[in-house]
């Protein structure tokens, strides 16, 4: 199925999918998915891309599709619409949610795309509420805390919300990760959470442009100590953070910068 203008596709395996294959997939809870921006029909991050679409299968369903089926179901649907569009690959099994016979069993892929986006312009101001992510590692579907929260922090007069874990560290934000800067050193915060594939993109080319790097628990309390925050996910690799709940966090354009440059300098690839 796809708009009008051909921008926008969705296709199960490879194929164009029909509207009996969609409708019981309007609720299915039980799927993981990867999201991604393609420019001038290229990825960057594939690697990352397929890794996660693997281990999450292997998790979920005991079985994973091979990377070169996944490659050529991502590159069926970046052929079939503009240059530069937004991606996302969801893996489920026809069997469904809430049933024993999606176990072991060789999962299907849709593949949908829509227009390229770059995230919002920000600086964010952030809430901080108590949250964990059920399978924090999975980038799975279904997680309406993640909505639930925006809204509130919305309501409550703020852009987004951080979450908290139970012993009181920053882990992520609704559909982000998020990173600290403290003048000279890039500072990830310690706790369970997605290992986002942007967030992948930027530590190995931090690493490579020799910029140090460390892992740390982040507190609300430690936030007066921080010089620079942003959020980052697939649509960009930084957008600043200038407060989290009453505590401002300077700009600081250079480590903003810095987050750019170590995503510009991330190959991109054609399938």
């Amino acid at each position: 199925m796809s708009s009008g203008t051909e921008q926008f596709q969705a296709q199960i395996n490879g194929l164009a999918a029909t509207k009996e294959e969609l409708i019981p997939l309007a609720f299915s809870g039980f799927a993981h998915f990867t999201a991604m921006q393609v420019r001038n029909r290229k990825v960057k991050g594939l690697d990352l891309h397929l890794a996660r679409l693997q281990a999450a299968s292997a998790a979920f369903y005991g079985r994973a599709l091979s990377d070169e089926v996944l490659k050529s179901y991502i590159k069926t649907a970046i052929n079939a619409g503009p240059e530069d569009q937004s991606l996302m690959v969801t893996v489920f099994s026809r069997h469904g949610e809430f049933t024993a016979q999606s176990m072991d069993v060789e999962p299907a892929v849709l593949v949908r795309t829509a227009l390229p986006s770059d995230g919002p312009q920000g600086p964010l101001r952030l809430s901080a509420v108590t949250h964990e992510r059920p399978l924090a590692n999975i980038k799975h579907v279904g997680e309406a805390g993640k909505t639930f929260y925006l809204h509130e922090a919305i309501r409550q007069g703020f852009d987004d919300a951080v979450f908290v874990d139970r012993q009181g560290r920053l882990s992520e934000a609704t559909i982000w990760n998020i990173v600290f800067w403290d003048g000279e050193t890039v500072i990830w915060p310690i706790a369970e959470m997605l290992t986002g594939t942007m967030m992948g993109i930027v530590r190995r080319q931090l690493e490579r442009l020799g910029v140090p790097q460390r892992h740390e628990e982040i507190t609300i309390a430690r936030l007066s100590e921080i010089k620079g925050a942003a959020v980052m996910n697939s649509w960009t690799p930084a957008i600043p953070v200038k407060a989290i709940v009453s505590t401002l966090i300077p700009e600081a354009k250079s480590f903003i910068n810095l987050l750019h440059k170590a995503y510009e300098a991330e190959p991109a690839y054609s399938l």
